[in-house]
C-alpha cells in the first residue's frame, strides 16, 4: 500500500509518501515546509497566517514530492471536465489560493500511484487544518483514492516507530508485548499522559490545565527576550550557564504540581514566577543579559523535572511495559538525558522509546504510518470535516 500522508495542523505543510507492506515500511518522501520565520515577530503561530501559508505550498510540496518518487506523469491534453471542475470548487470555496493551485496542478497531471490519502484532521488550528483536508478531500474526489483522517496526537505517539532513513526498509514492530505503556506527548498545544493499552486503546489518564510544556517554553523565552520558538531558544542560552560561573544570585522557580499525586500539569503559575523575576530583577538593576543563561537554565529544569516525575509516577502505577514519548519538546536533549537516568535508577525494567529527533516536530510520515498500521478504516471525503478539539 502507497501512502500519501498530509500535515497541516499548526505552522508545518508537510507531505510524505510512504509504502506499507503488512509490518515493513518505506518512507519514500517526507517534505516539510516550516513557518517559522513567519511567525517569529509575533512570538507564537497566527492562525490566518498559517492557514494561508499552507494553501500556498500544499500544491508545490505535493509535486515535488511526486516528482522525486517518480510518481508525476504529465497529461498530453490539460483539462478537467466541467462536472468536476464544478464539484472541485465547491469543496475549496473557502480557500481560494489553494482552489487556483490545484486546478492548474489536476489539468497537467495524470492520477500517481497512491492507494490511500490520510490527512490529519485534528486536533490543531482550524484554520491551518481545514487547508489540509479541503486539499486532501479535494485530490481524494478527483483521483478516487480512498480517504482517512487522522489525530494528529496519535501520529506523535506513533512517531518513534517511524524507519530512521528515508528510502530504506523497516520493520514495524508494534506488537501486543509492548503494551500497556504510557505515552507521553509533549508540544506546543499538548501535554497529555496516556495509559496505552494496544493501537487504538488509548485512556487519557493526565493533560494541561492550561498552558501546554511547548507553549510555556514559548511565553517564558519571550519574557526573557529569546527568539521564537522557545524550547529550542531556552535550551540553546540554558548550555551557556554550564561554562559561566555560578550566579551569585539564586534563582529558584516552582515545579508545578510535581507532588500532587495525579497526573495533570498547569505550567502557567511558572510562568508567572518567571514574569515577576524578571520584574524584581530589573527593580535591582541586574542585568537581563548576564543572568538569563541561569534563567533558561532554570526554567527548563523545573519544566523537565515536572514532566519526568508526573510520567515515572504514572508507569509506575500502572505497571506498564515502556514509556513512548512524542511531539515537539522531544528534541530537548537535557529532557532525554532526565529521562533516561530516572528510568534507569527508578525504574529499570521498564524500556523507553522515543522518536528520531527529525521525527519529533509535525511532520506528514507520522500521520501517513497511522494510517498503515490501523489498517482498514476509511472516510468518505464528503463527509470529513476538521475537528480542531479532536481528543485521541
Amino acid at each position: 500500500m502507497r501512502i500519501l500522508g498530509i500535515e497541516t495542523s499548526c505552522d508545518e505543510t508537510s507531505i510524505s509518501i510512504l509504502e506499507f507492506n503488512q509490518n515493513q515500511c518505506k518512507i519514500l518522501v517526507n517534505l516539510i515546509y516550516s513557518q517559522i520565520a513567519i511567525h517569529q515577530p509575533y512570538g507564537g503561530v497566527v492562525p490566518n497566517l498559517a492557514k494561508r501559508e499552507h494553501q500556498k505550498k500544499l500544491v508545490p510540496l505535493f509535486k515535488l514530492a511526486l516528482k522525486q518518487t517518480n510518481l508525476l506523469k504529465n497529461k498530453k491534453i490539460n483539462g478537467i471536465s466541467k462536472n468536476k471542475e464544478k464539484e472541485l470548487n465547491e469543496i475549496l470555496i473557502k480557500d481560494e489560493i489553494l482552489r487556483k493551485k490545484i486546478l492548474e496542478f489536476l489539468k497537467k497531471y495524470f492520477k500517481p500511484k497512491i492507494d490511500l490519502i490520510a490527512v490529519t484532521k485534528g486536533p490543531g488550528l482550524a484554520p491551518a487544518l481545514w487547508s489540509g483536508v479541503n486539499f486532501a478531500r479535494a485530490i481524494s474526489f478527483y483521483w478516487d483514492i480512498p480517504i482517512v483522517g487522522i489525530n494528529h496526537l496519535e501520529g506523535h505517539l506513533f512517531s518513534a516507530f517511524l524507519p530512521k532513513k528515508i528510502d530504506q526498509k523497516e520493520k514495524i514492530d508494534i506488537s501486543s508485548d509492548l503494551f500497556p505503556a504510557i505515552g507521553l506527548i509533549i508540544s506546543g498545544g499538548h501535554t497529555q499522559i496516556l495509559l496505552v493499552n494496544g493501537i487504538g486503546k488509548y485512556r487519557l489518564i493526565g493533560e494541561t490545565r492550561d498552558d501546554a510544556a511547548g507553549e510555556c517554553f514559548d511565553k517564558t523565552a519571550r519574557l526573557l527576550r529569546l527568539d521564537y520558538p522557545g524550547g529550542p531558544a531556552i535550551a540553546k542560552e540554558a548550555l551557556k550557564s554550564k561554562k559561566m560561573v555560578k550566579s551569585a544570585i539564586e534563582i529558584k522557580l516552582p515545579r508545578p504540581m510535581i507532588n500532587q499525586k495525579n497526573y495533570d500539569f498547569s505550567f502557567s503559575g511558572l510562568k508567572t514566577a518567571v514574569f515577576y523575576l524578571v520584574e524584581h530583577l530589573k527593580k535591582q538593576n541586574i542585568s537581563l543579559k548576564e543572568i538569563r543563561p541561569y534563567l533558561a537554565n532554570e526554567i527548563q529544569n523545573s519544566i523537565n523535572e515536572v514532566l519526568v516525575a508526573k510520567t515515572l509516577r504514572a508507569a509506575k502505577n500502572f505497571k506498564v511495559k515502556n514509556v513512548i514519548l512524542g511531539g515537539g519538546v522531544v528534541a530537548n536533549e537535557v529532557l532525554l538525558n532526565l529521562f533516561e537516568k530516572e528510568i534507569h535508577e527508578k525504574l529499570p525494567k521498564i524500556g523507553f522509546i522515543v522518536p528520531e529527533k527529525k521525527y519529533t516536530g509535525d511532520n506528514a510520515s507520522m500521520i501517513a504510518l497511522v494510517a498503515g498500521i490501523k489498517g482498514s478504516k476509511r472516510d468518505n471525503w464528503r463527509n470529513l470535516q476538521a475537528d480542531a478539539n479532536w481528543q485521541l
